[in-house]
């Protein structure tokens, strides 16, 4: 049998979820693998692999995290989702109250910041995005895998004022609908 693709043709994720039985001992709650799916845009396809409704997270909440809704990010939680970015495609410039962790598993993308500043990130390269205006782009001619853990985090204080959140489903309307879909996917980290 032939495993099925993720929609931007890269392989599906496998994802383990751990827990405890009546005992409190360690178990496996599920094991699934499951593909990327496109999102509106058309830029990039997204697999939300887990949430958490709080920062701490809790241990206790038995929530199948990849079905409680979110956009971007999650207000009070966190999010892990898996991000592919297609060659010659690009998010908006955003910025979310979070900070968020990019594990490029695949491939390099460019990181661009709000003054036209970039940098490329490669396979095995990390990213700590601390609430910054920016944008990714895929320059490359393969698809970019990444990792996002996107964490709750108050607005940076510029001179003791917050700097606006700028939701990349707030600044682009092809963006709202990728937000709308919660649960199942959402817009870019």
């Amino acid at each position: 049998m032939s495993e099925v693709l993720s929609d931007s043709g890269l392989p599906p994720i496998q994802r383990v979820v751990t827990g405890h039985d009546g005992n409190g001992r360690a178990v496996f709650r599920s094991e699934d693998v499951t593909p990327t799916k496109m999102i509106p845009s058309g830029d990039a396809s997204f697999l939300t692999i887990w949430t958490t409704a709080t920062v701490p997270a809790d241990n206790n909440d038995e929530t199948e995290g990849r079905e409680r809704p979110t956009g971007t990010t999650l207000e009070g939680g966190s999010v892990i989702r898996v991000v592919d970015m297609l060659p010659g495609k690009q998010s908006p410039m955003h910025r979310t109250n979070s900070i968020d962790y990019g594990v490029v598993m695949k491939g390099e993308i460019e990181l661009e910041l709000e003054d036209g500043r970039k940098t490329t990130v490669r396979e095995g390269g990390i990213i700590v995005q601390r609430g910054t205006n920016h944008l990714w782009r895929n320059t490359s001619d393969a698809v970019c895998r990444i990792a996002f853990i996107l964490i709750e985090a108050p607005a940076y204080l510029h001179g003791g004022v917050p700097l606006d959140e700028a939701k990349p489903e707030q600044v682009d309307p092809v963006y709202t609908a990728a937000a709308g879909q919660g649960a199942s996917q959402a817009s870019q980290a």
